[in-house]
């Protein structure tokens, strides 16, 4: 019901910087959360940011004071700044939206690439 869009993946040296783009198909002011995860080859998916209704955003030790997570509730967009980036941040990321009403239902994007490598 609800479509999640990912784009800005791709290659990039260390220490360089990405945006990543979620598009939703409805409005994200509804949902109870959004925001990334990330799963890299051989790993488990691991959460990378997320905002909650309140406007607060909760990050993964490994990401935080690199990694910014903003929310556009006009535009229906979802965006995360990669700065100083890493070898170790290699994955496929995925936009998360968390909504419903009854029932509590979690949307998934189809993901982006991220290569970080000289």
């Amino acid at each position: 019901q609800v479509q999640l869009v990912e784009s800005g993946g791709g290659l990039v040296q260390p220490g360089g910087s990405l945006r990543l783009s979620c598009a939703a198909s409805t409005s994200i002011s509804s949902m109870f959360s959004m925001g990334w995860y990330r799963q890299a080859p051989g790993k488990q998916r691991e959460l990378v940011a997320i905002i909650t209704r309140g406007g607060t955003t909760n990050y993964a030790d490994s990401v935080k004071g690199r990694f910014y997570n903003s929310g556009d509730n006009v535009k229906n967009m979802v965006y995360l700044q990669m700065n100083s980036l890493k070898p170790e941040d290699t994955a496929v990321y995925y936009c998360y939206a968390k909504g419903g009403r009854l029932v509590r239902v979690e949307y998934w994007g189809q993901g982006t690439q991220v290569t970080v490598s000289s």
